[in-house]
């Protein structure tokens, strides 16, 4: 009988939400291959995460779809249960099917209700039904869409769809957005890894600004060190150093840290013979505010094993 470890059985357990005697026979059962492991507990109906929380499905994949002309794009995320299910090849067919339907629905549309390309019924017909045979819940979460009149959308997807972004220009031309493709690229590709809230500095809320300035304001009076008297200019240069490091365009770029994102546009447009300005971009990262299940207390679980 192959020896198991409880890290191993811990690991199993998270992935799965399964049982802790269940996790640890079917790492027995697989001799130690996770993979197998959790295909074992999926196969005998084990995951208790149905049962244990409301079917919440978390994992998943985004993925983006965009127009021939490279005018609109559009972002899907599709959630699952466990890691191993949103691996699984009906699944990630349903997704693709999912991002082609958003890129012919329109705007605001129910993606639930859409027509299912090239089958049969509605997106949520086929979802009920890759439910039912892979066994776990399975939620179309939300999609969106971003176009422009002239110019160019780029896609980019990261870390095999944990992360998608859409990143547009509105240009003079056509031409101009098409050259400046690579731009548009490593823009896309900082929104992903820097996660900008916002694009520039006029696009913060107020309300967002006052209570950044609460805090700052909090900091000096923990501090104890300067008389409050000052605090109002000091909070201010703090916002104004806080919006650089929130906003796109005023980060420094990834590509160049000498530069910031906006000063990169303005050449890449240049270059392009043309005049282009950025879109507010669209950024999904999959799960993002999904309360997740913790299942039980992974010690007394132990304890209690041992005990019996």
């Amino acid at each position: 009988m192959a020896q198991v470890n409880m890290q191993a059985v811990k690991e199993l357990r998270d992935r799965t939400q399964a049982g802790l005697n269940d996790c640890r026979s079917a790492l027995i059962d697989s001799e130690g291959d996770m993979d197998k492991a959790v295909e074992i507990i999926l196969k005998k109906g084990l995951a208790k995460s149905a049962k244990r929380a409301g079917n919440v499905a978390a994992e998943g994949v985004v993925e983006t779809r965009v127009s021939a002309d490279h005018k609109s794009a559009v972002v899907v995320e599709v959630n699952i249960q466990t890691d191993f299910a949103a691996r699984n090849a009906d699944f990630l067919a349903f997704v693709g099917k999912c991002a082609e339907a958003a890129s012919l629905a329109k705007d605001g549309a129910e993606l639930g209700a859409e027509p299912y390309p090239g089958g049969e019924g509605t997106i949520e017909d086929q979802r009920a039904a890759l439910v039912g045979r892979l066994g776990e819940n399975i939620t179309v979460r939300r999609w969106q869409r971003l176009a422009v009149p002239t110019g160019r959308v780029t896609t980019y997807v990261h870390m095999g769809g944990k992360i998608a972004v859409l990143l547009g220009a509105a240009c003079d031309s056509d031409a101009t957005g098409e050259k400046m493709e690579g731009f548009l690229q490593d823009a896309a590709m900082q929104v992903a890894a820097m996660a900008p809230p916002y694009l520039t500095a006029d696009d913060i809320p107020e309300a967002d600004k006052k209570s950044q300035a609460e805090i700052f304001a909090g900091q000096l009076k923990e501090e104890g060190k300067i008389p409050e008297a000052r605090w109002p200019q000091i909070v201010e240069g703090k916002i104004a150093k806080w919006a650089k490091e929130v906003c796109l365009l005023e980060q420094p770029s990834v590509i160049e840290p000498k530069k910031t994102v906006d000063e990169m546009r303005a050449e890449a447009a240049k270059a392009a013979g043309g005049e282009a300005k950025l879109l507010p971009f669209v950024r999904f990262e999959r799960g993002e505010g999904i309360e997740r299940p913790t299942g039980g207390d992974f010690a007394s679980e132990v304890a209690a094993m041992a005990k019996n």
